[in-house]
Parts: C-alpha cells; sequence; structure tokens
C-alpha cells in the first residue's frame, strides 16, 4: 500500500519537469523530492501530521505551494491526515506552521506580498484544509455506520435481556402462585385430617393414621415452601397478580365447608339470595355462597390482592393454630379498603406458633406486593391468638403492569443504562459539524480567490506602459518628464531574469508592462533612472522569444 501510494505520487513529481509544466529543475533537486516522498509515504499511518507537513515543505521550496509536482502529493496526504487523524489540533497545528512558513517566504522576497499572501492563503484552503475535511468527512461516515451496527448490537443484546427478565418474573409468578394455592390447599387438607383425628367415634387407628396424615400435609407444605425459594429467589422481581379464579367470599366459604372453623364479615351488600352453609360465617353482611358477587365498586387489583391476603392469614391460621376459631372482616371505605384476619389461640394451648414455627417469608412477600401497591400490612401476636391487618388502596397500577418499586436486588444480567448522548447522535453532530466547517472554508477560500484575482488583475492592469508611450521616451530626459507618461503602479515581479543585458550599476529601474491581458507571457520594459534622468530603457521579451542584440533596445547607458 505504502509502496503503490509513492508510486502514484512519484509520477508527477517526475514527469512535469519533463512536460514542461515547470521551470526546469537540476536532478539532484528532483532525486530529493522523491527521497522525501518516500519519507512521507511510509510514515503517515504512525504520523500522518508529519507526512503532510513533509508534503508541504516540498511546495515551500518551490516557487509555489501548489506546484504540479507536488501539489498532488500536498492534497492526498492532507486527505490521509483528516481520514486517520483521531484529533483535529494536530492537524490545525500543521496548517498554521505552512502558513507561517509561507508567509516568512513572502517576507524575504522581493514580491507583492498582497497578492503572494493572498494566494498562499487561497492555495492551503483548496490544496489542504479542504482535502482534510473530506478524509475527516469519510472517516466520521464509518464511525457513524460502526456506531449503527454496535447500537443495534447492543439493542439486541438489551432485547434478550428483557426477554430474560420476562421469564424471571414469569417464575417469580408461577412460584408465587404455587406458594398461595398448593401451601392453601395442603393446609385445608391438614385441617380436615386434623378434625379426623380428634373424631370421637373414629377408632384409634384411623385417628393415628389420621394424625400421619396431618404430619405428612404440614411436611409437605414445608418442603413446598423449600422448594418455592429456590424457584424464587432473592434477585427476582416481584411478579404481577395473577387472577385468582376466585372471591375473598369464596375463599373463606370453601375453608369453612373444608372443616376451618372461619366467619366473614363485610360491611358490603350481599348478593341476593345469598344461602348460609355448613361453617357459614356470622356478623353484618356475611355471606359465604359461591354465587355471591364481588363488590362492584372494589377495582380489580384490590379484589385480587385482597384474595392474597386472606389466602396466606387461612393458611397460617390452618398451620400453626389447628382448631382456632378464625375471623375475616373486610372494611371499605372511600380511600380504600381494610381486611383483618384474627385467629384465637389454640384450643389445646400453646402459643400459635410453637408447634411448627415458620421462617415467615410468606408474609414477607405478601408485605412487599402490598407495599408496592401502595397499601400497607400489619401482623403479629394478638389476645394469645395471631392478626393480619391490611389497608389496600382504592387505586393502583392497572391489571397486568409491573409494580414500579425495584426489587431488593438487581437482576443477574442488569440491563445496560443507555448514555446520555447516543454515540450515534454525536457522531452524527461531529459530521454535521465537519460539513459546516468545510462549507465556511469554501466560502472564505473564495473569498481570498476573489480578492485575490481582483488584486492581481488591478496591479497588472494598473501598470501598462504603452508601446508608443515606450518608444517616445528618450534616454537622457528628465525623470520628471519621464514620470508623466508612465502608468500609476509598476510590476512587482518582473521576468528580471530574462533581461538582454543586466541593469547600470547604481540605477534605480522599474519594470511596466505592454499588456493588459493576465495569465499570460507578455513584453516587459525596464527603464533605468540615475542622478534625476533616464539611463536606460530595455526591452525584455517575453518567453519562448529571442533577443536581437544590436537594436535599440538599449540607448545612451555608454
Amino acid at each position: 500500500m505504502d509502496a503503490a501510494l509513492w508510486a502514484a505520487l512519484a509520477v508527477p513529481a517526475a514527469s512535469a519537469d519533463a512536460i514542461g509544466l515547470n521551470e526546469p529543475r537540476p536532478l539532484w533537486a528532483q532525486l530529493t523530492g522523491l527521497a522525501v516522498l518516500v519519507a512521507a509515504a511510509a510514515t503517515w499511518r504512525t504520523r500522518p501530521a508529519a507526512a503532510f507537513l513533509l508534503a508541504a515543505a516540498l511546495g515551500l521550496t518551490a516557487p509555489a505551494l501548489f506546484t504540479a509536482s507536488y501539489g498532488p502529493a500536498l492534497a492526498v496526504f492532507a486527505l490521509l491526515l483528516g481520514k486517520h487523524g483521531p484529533r483535529a489540533r494536530p492537524a490545525l497545528l500543521a496548517f498554521a506552521a505552512v502558513w507561517a512558513a509561507g508567509t516568512a517566504r513572502i517576507a524575504i522576497r522581493d514580491v507583492d506580498p498582497t497578492v503572494e499572501w493572498l494566494v498562499l492563503t487561497g492555495t492551503l484552503l483548496f490544496g489542504a484544509v479542504f482535502p482534510w475535511l473530506a478524509g475527516r468527512y469519510w472517516r466520521q461516515g464509518r464511525e457513524l455506520a460502526a456506531a449503527g451496527w454496535a447500537r443495534a448490537d447492543q439493542l439486541e443484546r438489551e432485547q434478550r435481556i428483557v426477554a430474560d427478565r420476562a421469564r424471571l418474573r414469569e417464575r417469580a409468578r408461577i412460584a408465587q402462585d404455587m406458594h398461595d394455592s398448593l401451601g392453601h390447599e395442603l393446609s385445608l387438607i391438614a385441617v380436615r385430617a386434623g378434625a379426623l383425628q380428634v373424631a370421637p367415634d373414629l377408632p384409634d387407628h384411623h385417628q393415628a393414621a389420621a394424625s400421619d396424615l396431618r404430619a405428612a400435609a404440614a411436611e409437605a407444605t414445608d418442603r413446598l415452601r423449600a422448594i418455592i425459594g429456590v424457584l424464587r429467589d432473592e434477585g427476582d422481581e416481584t411478579a404481577p397478580l395473577a387472577p385468582p379464579g376466585e372471591t375473598v367470599e369464596q375463599l373463606v366459604a370453601r375453608a369453612a365447608e373444608s372443616g376451618l372453623p372461619v366467619r366473614y364479615v363485610s360491611d358490603a351488600p350481599a348478593g341476593p339470595g345469598a344461602p348460609a352453609g355448613p361453617g357459614a360465617p356470622a356478623g353484618p353482611g356475611a355471606r359465604s355462597s359461591p354465587d355471591a358477587p364481588a363488590d362492584p365498586d372494589t377495582p380489580a387489583h384490590t379484589r385480587r390482592l385482597a384474595y392474597r391476603v386472606v389466602q396466606e392469614a387461612l393458611t397460617n391460621a390452618a398451620k400453626y393454630a389447628p382448631g382456632a376459631p378464625v375471623t375475616v372482616t373486610t372494611t371499605h371505605t372511600d380511600v380504600g379498603t381494610t381486611i383483618e384476619v384474627t385467629n384465637a389461640p389454640p384450643p389445646h394451648g400453646g402459643s400459635p406458633r410453637a408447634t411448627r414455627p415458620g421462617t415467615g417469608s410468606g408474609l414477607a412477600d405478601l408485605r412487599a406486593r402490598v407495599t408496592t401497591h401502595g397499601g400497607t400490612l400489619a401482623a403479629g401476636p394478638r389476645d394469645g391468638g395471631f392478626r393480619v391487618t391490611a389497608s389496600l388502596p382504592a387505586t393502583g397500577p392497572a391489571p397486568g403492569t409491573t409494580p414500579t418499586t425495584p426489587p431488593k436486588t438487581p437482576l443477574a444480567t442488569p440491563l445496560t443504562t443507555p448514555p446520555t448522548t447516543p454515540p450515534g447522535r454525536v457522531l452524527a453532530h461531529a459530521r454535521r459539524r465537519t460539513a459546516l466547517a468545510f462549507g465556511a472554508a469554501v466560502a472564505t477560500g473564495t473569498v481570498l480567490v476573489a480578492g485575490a484575482f481582483g488584486w492581481y488583475a488591478y496591479t497588472k492592469t494598473h501598470s501598462v506602459l504603452k508601446p508608443a508611450d515606450y518608444a517616445a521616451l528618450r534616454v537622457g530626459q528628465p525623470q520628471s518628464e519621464v514620470a508623466a507618461a508612465l502608468p500609476d503602479r509598476s510590476v512587482t515581479d518582473p521576468p528580471a531574469e530574462r533581461a538582454p543585458t543586466p541593469p547600470p550599476p547604481g540605477a534605480d529601474c522599474r519594470y511596466y508592462r505592454s499588456s493588459g491581458q493576465l495569465f499570460t507571457s507578455l513584453t516587459h520594459y525596464r527603464l533605468c533612472f540615475d542622478d534625476g534622468r533616464l539611463v536606460d530603457k530595455t526591452v525584455i521579451p517575453k518567453a519562448g522569444t529571442e533577443h536581437k542584440a544590436g537594436t535599440e533596445h538599449k540607448e545612451g547607458s555608454r
């Protein structure tokens, strides 16, 4: 790649002199230029600014910064500087260094500084800054495309994380349903087995079997809780509440039919024709029929949460205080619903939880659910028994939505927090800034080139001495008379090297153009003054014209 780059840049450097696009140069100068191009081609990957400065140095040693020999190398290395330079500061410093060196070169030459400076600045803009901006735009486009693909990969990873998160939530929901439903059913089995155990008309061996059944049901409940603890680890999010499939009234009625001494008290109006069944609850507005409708004014999420509270409290009462009467009370107000589940002390004495102390994870999870939905839950001993009180708000999350309260511990694979400004947007802004800078550079270069051309045209057209006026001048004529025929300005960059004879020693020589034509080689006139008189008048032919000696092109210099 480097060798191919050098070969491509060496072609104009070696052929421009041969085809006459430059002033002839000695062989050592051409070989030196090719060697400098070798060094630039070898260092542009690691030091692109240094490679650009080497190419610019070749132009600074030539008559102009942009030449046919080294102008392509200047533009190419500026393009590579923009494409491979990660920062803009080294490039801007390199441009400033080239501009300062070119300005110093103009200052030490005997030329019109205004025109030369404008040409230098315009050349630097069009031959270096523009290619550099094009290279930066190219590089930023590639980075923008790479950032887009990286963003797509990140979104795909986040989508997988979201799917994993949904699976974790579903696993937590299943675990909670297993805990609530199966645990409750096992507790009811234990209650029925306990009722058989104390039945007076049951033989002793059947009572022993019922006792074993009750112990097995309790053991199965503990094993289920241990399994649920593995399935629903602490890092899982709180699962959404799924529809339980029955109301609180139906749950209490089913528990009463299973032998649990429970009564239900509610201030909500009872459904029409709600009959009282075995073990039916007592109290104002009490009902236990499966056909009893739920309170239509209570939000769905509050009914589901109330069901979970009653289910957990009844399960604990059946497990830790078998045979103790239980009272479920619901109170409805404008701000929400209050549920209170109280069980008396066990009929055979002892504390409610003395026989089989639990872990308390069921109540802890229930308290987290209630708190997440804006309510409160309190549980503790009361009068030798146990009471669970929950206050549920009338408003809360919509059905099926995820609570806004974050989990206690983060997920094993947390979602990646996106940056404040995405990389793609930053690159897009940088690309727009580069385009704006390019437009500003184009406008500035256009103004400078237009100014340089205007100044060039003005100086050239105001330094024309007509051939007839030149022919009318005589050697020895006073300078004051000659000045009347001269133009306003003289040529500041005359082709003195083409003059047929050197100027007289000590004379003040001035040069003038023979025509107002621009961008072409013209005949020039040289007028030399000494001691207030015209002492020499010489015609300097245009490029490619031989001078004929012995004519009146020089008079009176003897």
